[in-house]
């Protein structure tokens, strides 16, 4: 019996992030829709406790030898470990250097940010990440990106002839539904009766720091400012008296603080995809959000959108949502349409079709 390995791992870094969710999402879908014949398996490095990683539906985690440290090392020295599976699938560029004889690689490229907004990541990081994704380009059996966006700025930025697929992501099943003791979590959670909302990992590419300054702006709404989402490098700087960090929550707990919220700001300096932007779009709450080129994409004009960097655009669209309720209803009308195409079931199914596509395993 053939079988798909997924490299889980993200699911145990110190702050999974938005590539942990779709590390999850995907490879739970992907175990949904496997073909009668294959098995779907999670791989993470070898750590103490691997739990965090036990996704159902799917085998393990099973673990590699090395520590997670010393595994992206050796995969970004061009070290041939192969974590095992007729087919890998890598969601993130995590990836094995080598393909091993008779197997088949696909990977996740997420955005080509190292090249185009390098000064958002650490030195390392973003080193760690061109050498990973300018390798898999060249030897991954194909890569997925999410938008058409970040296919247009790697054919930009890095060379390969890897064959690259655009293929979305989707809204979970979690947020599909508010819970019934969602008034129970906004109490415990004091959720204001209206606010903004802004979704992601608390970094310097997120732009935080534009929407922090653009509410302390004079024509700012009178609103208070709700993140969500752990604390990332960067050390951005969220002390305001009209803002407040929840940090990361469930998906139950973000199910109801997304749907109690005015809007949803998305300002960041650059995205690949922007899946908080989809999910707010899903349960019916405006968004504002900048000209980043994925963001544009995926929002295809449900959104209200500002320049990126810039606090008084930013302010701007807000207030078009609080003073114009007419437009934005029909934002969130667009919205919901919109979003209603994007199914990780769909995104999975897309994903098999590459891989068994290949040829070497169909």
């Amino acid at each position: 019996m053939p079988e798909l390995v997924v490299l889980t791992d993200q699911l145990l870094a110190p702050v999974p992030g938005g590539t942990g969710r779709y590390t999850r999402e995907l490879t739970a879908a992907l175990a949904a829709t496997a073909p009668a014949d294959w098995t779907v398996t999670g791989v993470v490095a070898r750590c103490a406790d691997p739990s965090a990683a036990q996704i159902e539906g799917v085998e393990g985690p099973r673990m590699l030898p090395v520590p997670r440290r010393v595994l992206a090392r050796l995969w970004q020295r061009g070290v041939p470990l192969w974590p095992g599976g007729d087919a890998v699938h890598a969601p993130t560029p995590l990836a094995p250097s080598v393909v091993k004889r008779g197997r088949t690689l696909v990977a996740t490229v997420h955005d080509a940010v190292p090249w185009t907004h390098p000064e958002t990541l650490t030195v390392h990081g973003a080193q760690w990440h061109r050498t990973m994704v300018s390798r898999l380009m060249r030897k991954a059996s194909a890569v997925v990106v999410p938008t058409e966006a970040v296919a247009k700025e790697l054919a930009e930025h890095v060379s390969g002839s890897a064959n690259v697929h655009v293929i979305h992501h989707g809204v979970p099943d979690a947020l599909a539904v508010e819970p019934t003791d969602a008034a129970a979590v906004a109490q415990r959670l004091a959720l204001p009766p209206r606010y903004v909302l802004a979704v992601g990992t608390l970094e310097p590419r997120k732009g935080i720091d534009v929407l922090i300054a653009a509410m302390g702006l004079p024509e700012a709404p009178d609103l208070p400012v709700l993140l969500v989402g752990a604390t990332g490098w960067g050390q951005v700087d969220i002390s305001s008296e009209r803002v407040r960090s929840l940090g990361p929550l469930t998906d139950a707990e973000l199910a109801v603080v997304l749907r109690r919220a005015t809007v949803l700001a998305v300002p960041s300096l650059a995205e690949g995809f922007g899946l908080p932007l989809l999910e707010a779009m899903a349960v019916g709450v405006p968004v504002v959000h900048s000209d980043a080129p994925a963001l544009v994409e995926v929002a295809d004009g449900a959104g209200f959108v500002a320049r990126r960097g810039d606090p008084k655009s930013l302010v701007a669209a807000l207030r078009t949502v609080i003073d114009d309720p007419a437009a934005a209803r029909a934002a969130v009308d667009r919205g919901r349409a919109r979003a209603a195409g994007f199914t990780w079931r769909r995104a999975a199914e897309a994903v098999w079709a590459v891989h068994l596509g290949l040829g070497t395993h169909s």
